[in-house]
């Protein structure tokens, strides 16, 4: 999983995320994730170039946004595909999970 960032004019960091997202990028990603979002305010996680993600890789956006939160923070999904919608939506997570329109 390759993670490139994006600083927004508005204040927005956004955060290019490229590749699958399974237990085994997640378990790598996750430091540098949760390091690239511990000075920002707001996030944006572009996830149009996702291939698969699985529950670990759920976990990870979860943690990130609940790192985001716990200052005050928030974080946004860009562009995921419908699969991940979906599950999304399935499991109830769009509070955590918001999905920019």
């Amino acid at each position: 999983m390759k993670l490139t960032i994006h600083p927004g004019a508005d204040g927005r960091l956004s955060i290019h995320v490229a590749g699958d997202l399974t237990i085994y990028q997640a378990a790598e990603a996750r430091e540098s994730l949760l390091a690239l979002v511990d000075s920002a305010r707001a996030v944006d996680l572009d996830l149009a170039d996702v291939g698969e993600i699985d529950s670990a890789g759920l976990q990870l956006l979860l943690a990130t946004a609940r790192t985001l939160a716990a200052r005050e923070g928030s974080l946004r999904l860009t562009r995921p595909n419908a699969a991940l919608v979906e599950t999304i939506d399935l499991l109830g997570l769009g509070r955590h999970l918001p999905i920019a329109a």
